[in-house]
């Protein structure tokens, strides 16, 4: 079975500048040489620390970030280089939903309007025709009928979420970025949106590109899972395999800090020392905070992302010499 989303070597640089005429000095490279596949009707989790190019993948895919080099496919299909009609009619099939609901939603604009903008736009859908899906899209996401005039500022981070999830499904999506949907929200709501994309999920046939740092939530969610450094893939597994036999060095060391719930269960939680912007010249990204037994070769050569088991790959030259 092909799979819904395919990205193939995606990098995305930005330039650095400086001096009295603003030179390109250098690149910061935020995605680099990432490949990864997406089936239909799966969830796969991109995790990492914050600066790991997570957000960066979402927004490349969504072609709000121009890639560097690389290929994006959507359904069989090359969306890298879309002109700006083609990329209009991509983006009825693929939507965001973003961190922070309240920054997401223009203000100015009732709840009607937020929800029913897409429909404007897309299928020229105006007046009782539009406030009837509205209401619809609205009661699947458990908002009331009485929240159709009221302004986002009146309502609680998940509320505002739930319209912000109401609008992406405007324009049935097959796919959606979900970009820490609920890192800005409280615990006991957090379990309240999880619960509502699941649900959704089934109920529309939807397919998750689900970004967070919270292993707790991707392991809730998730089918699958990659683990970003700097820009590059360094583990990636189904989420059980990830979470019971983590390969590599970064994935063990995020996985022990987990809180274990059972006061009886002693896990040793491995300490990451130094900063994640530190990397040794042309050697593994993650050397200068490994907690491994490294070898000569970490210093000096990238690893390469291998396949260690089915549907199994990781990026250590630990696992690549042994």
């Amino acid at each position: 079975m092909s799979a819904l989303l395919e990205v193939a070597n995606l990098k995305k640089y930005f330039p650095v500048r400086g001096g009295l005429l603003n030179r390109r000095l250098a690149d910061f490279r935020a995605v680099d040489d990432v490949s990864f596949a997406l089936q239909h009707g799966k969830t796969l989790g991109l995790v990492g620390e914050s600066g790991s190019g997570k957000t960066t993948i979402g927004k490349c895919i969504l072609r709000l970030l121009e890639p560097t080099a690389g290929s994006i496919r959507y359904a069989g299909a090359d969306i890298t280089h879309l002109k700006a009609r083609d990329l209009r009619r991509l983006r009825s099939d693929i939507q965001m939903i973003y961190q922070a609901p309240a920054a997401s939603l223009n203000g100015r604009m009732t709840v009607g309007q937020i929800i029913g903008e897409p429909l404007w736009i897309h299928e020229s859908l105006k007046g009782n025709a539009a406030r009837d899906r509205v209401l619809e899209l609205m009661h699947v996401v458990g908002l009331k009928e009485e929240h159709y005039y009221r302004y986002p500022h009146e309502f609680s981070g998940g509320q505002q979420q739930r319209i912000g999830i109401a609008r992406a499904l405007a324009v049935q999506p097959r796919l959606l970025v979900l970009d820490e949907p609920t890192s800005a929200l409280d615990v006991s709501v957090q379990a309240q949106i999880l619960n509502l994309l699941q649900d959704l999920q089934d109920r529309f046939d939807l397919t998750y590109l689900f970004i967070s740092h919270d292993l707790g939530v991707v392991r809730y969610m998730c089918d699958e899972v990659a683990l970003l450094y700097l820009g590059k893939i360094v583990e990636v597994a189904a989420t059980d395999v990830i979470f019971e036999q983590p390969k590599h060095p970064y994935t063990q060391a995020l996985i022990s800090a987990i809180p274990e719930p059972d006061p009886d269960m002693q896990r040793e939680e491995i300490i990451l020392t130094g900063d994640l912007t530190l990397a040794t010249g042309g050697g593994c990204p993650f050397a200068p905070r490994c907690h491994a037994q490294k070898l000569e070769q970490c210093e000096t050569l990238p690893p390469p992302l291998l396949t260690i088991e089915p549907r199994h790959a990781v990026a250590c030259h630990l696992h690549v010499d042994g």
